[in-house]
């Protein structure tokens, strides 16, 4: 049925008691738990074993997780409160619930979504996005070989699709007898690894095979069709574009002018082949470079336009870049405040989980009050409605519309 061995290996029951403090964020849904909050196993275990978490005292069943010893995040909650059969219809009625909250967005002229969002939707450790007709599921652990086979199938037959691939994580490609290779196709076929797809009726393609993450950020879906909504007749600014989402949105809209600005030659080239699958009459214009040295040179240019959007990759990846990430969100704050025309928009956004919503917030208002400009905070958005958060650490993105008065 599928194009892939996995090992026959049937999973083992472990049982686990956590320190007091474990147990209280077990207690609360927290959906990790890590190497050193475990106190008491009662045997060794390999990735896909299933564990039962028992209170301290009681002896009573909290929670039920799935077993990793090669990663700090050494179980991977699957369950809370009492105990729960892991098996195949425990996995199909999640993925039917992950659906069920996607109705909304799939009644719209969208076919790329994604259907389960790791933790947020009782999957840790594994995402699924769909494409057109192509499911592409993306592992970061192998917790899920014992149970792959039953999830695929479930996926394919709950999203309806004709094919499917894996990717992998970096660590997953990296181990010398893992299984799967990346973007192998294990199921159908994929005449074509670059797929066109839709987001609110705008034309996009994916490369599914090479592409960042799944192929495609699809994250963001809601902010660049609000963008769209603003950019008739305006000219924008897209800076850190990537494959041009915000930028094709706003011309397949009526832009009459639109600039890309990236450091990645590939992405520019993508972005222009993705505004170029739509009907569009504004001018694109591309910009290759460093994204502060090219705002700066707008400045000194006294180049302005209508929208400047600004969407950064994460710049906290650890704990300790939190104050440096800060300080760059300051900085395209206040660099941004200086390319926006009269009474027009600026759209900051972060995609970095260490900075909270409330910090990056409070900075971009601090930076842009000492632009010297009026300017009222229009809107906040955060994930769009496929990417739902079930917990604070699964949080991670968050937009800021500034409307400038003068």
């Amino acid at each position: 049925m599928f194009q892939l061995e996995l090992p026959d290996r049937k999973p083992k029951t472990l049982a686990v008691k956590l320190s007091a403090r474990a147990e209280k964020m077990v207690k609360k849904g927290h959906p990790w738990i890590f190497s050193n909050s475990i106190e008491k196993l009662n045997k060794e275990g390999m990735p896909g074993d299933i564990a039962i978490i028992y209170e301290r005292k009681r002896n009573e069943t909290i929670g039920v997780g799935l077993y990793d010893p090669n990663s700090p995040i050494t179980i991977k909650m699957l369950h809370h409160r009492k105990g729960k059969k892991i098996d195949a219809d425990f996995f199909l009625d999640r993925i039917q619930r992950a659906k069920a909250k996607r109705t909304e967005l799939l009644e719209t002229d969208t076919n790329a979504y994604r259907l389960l969002f790791g933790e947020n939707d009782g999957f840790p450790g594994l995402i699924a996005d769909i494409y057109v007709d192509v499911a592409v599921v993306k592992l970061y652990s192998q917790v899920w070989l014992p149970y792959l086979e039953t999830i695929l199938q479930q996926l394919i037959d709950v999203s309806e699709v004709e094919t499917l691939v894996i990717r992998l994580s970096r660590k997953l490609q990296e181990l010398p007898s893992f299984p799967i290779k990346d973007g192998q196709v294990v199921h159908g076929d994929l005449s074509d690894e670059t797929i066109q797809f839709q987001e609110h009726g705008v034309n996009f393609s994916a490369n599914l095979l090479k592409g960042h993450k799944t192929g495609y950020f699809l994250d963001h879906r809601h902010n660049r069709h609000k963008v769209g909504q603003l950019a008739e007749g305006k000219t924008v600014l897209d800076v850190f574009a990537y494959a041009g989402g915000f930028s094709v949105h706003a011309l397949a809209n009526g832009a009459t002018e639109v600039t890309s600005v990236d450091i990645s030659h590939h992405a520019l080239e993508v972005a222009k082949q993705n505004v170029a699958l739509n009907e569009t009459s504004g001018v694109h214009k591309t910009v290759e470079g460093d994204a502060f040295h090219v705002l700066q040179q707008f400045i000194r240019d006294e180049v302005t336009f209508d929208i400047v959007v600004i969407d950064p990759p994460s710049f906290a990846k650890s704990q300790k870049e939190i104050m440096v990430a800060k300080k760059k969100y300051g900085q395209l704050a206040a660099l941004g405040s200086r390319l926006v025309a009269e009474k027009g928009m600026l759209v900051l956004a972060s995609c970095s989980s260490r900075v909270t919503a409330e910090q990056f917030f409070e900075v971009n208002a601090e930076n842009l009050s000492k632009s010297g400009r009026s300017f009222e905070r229009v809107n906040e958005t955060f994930h769009d409605s496929d990417h739902p958060i079930s917990f604070q650490e699964g949080a991670y993105l968050k937009c800021g519309y500034y409307k400038f008065l003068d």
